[in-house]
């Protein structure tokens, strides 16, 4: 039997959303908190009761990110046919591939990285990376190499997606893109 969620806890939840939205959609420093109580049709006054900054909101938004990223991760790993190392790293690429083609949970993690001149912004960044590594490692059996590996094809992936590479037609954008599979643009979602 599934858990009942208190009307705070849908709150939280749907504030959570709109900020992973909102944020992506502008960025740490350029999202103000009222946007995001607006996205989620509720006041500021109630936000900043739920989460006392937009720093502690950025951050449980970012958090919620990555626990998306490391179910997907799970998913991928479980759907794979070949059950190696490399068969379930790859499987893993293919779903989170999948994953980022919504943009939003993709550009929370670029926005991260640019703001993590911010302590606590900096933390949670690395924690979520370090989640996802480690989750990478102990369910793929792989070497540390090749869990490096998969991690930098992964922010390739966030730089081909971003910019939009295999549109380009060059060959430095080839050279880039060239065995690197990602699923169609999706249009982000709103809550």
């Amino acid at each position: 039997m599934g858990s009942i969620l208190s009307t705070s806890d849908q709150r939280r939840d749907t504030v959570i959303a709109s900020a992973i939205s909102a944020f992506a959609r502008t960025g740490y420093l350029g999202t103000p908190t009222a946007k995001i109580a607006e996205h989620a049709k509720i006041s500021t006054a109630y936000v900043f009761k739920l989460f006392p900054s937009k720093e502690a909101l950025f951050v449980v938004a970012l958090e919620r990110c990555f626990e998306l990223i490391v179910h997907t991760l799970n998913a991928g790993a479980e759907a794979a046919l070949d059950q190696s190392p490399d068969g379930v790293l790859d499987a893993m690429g293919g779903a989170y591939a999948e994953l980022i083609a919504d943009r939003e949970l993709l550009m929370m993690q670029v926005h991260a990285q640019s703001a993590c001149d911010v302590p606590e912004v900096r933390r949670a960044l690395r924690e979520g990376l370090g989640q996802v590594t480690r989750f990478a490692s102990s369910r793929s059996g792989a070497s540390d190499e090749a869990v490096q590996r998969f991690i930098a094809y992964g922010q390739l992936c966030h730089t081909i997606v971003t910019a939009e590479l295999d549109a380009v037609e060059a060959d430095w954008a080839h050279a880039l893109t060239a065995g690197i599979r990602h699923p169609g643009r999706k249009e982000t979602r709103t809550a």
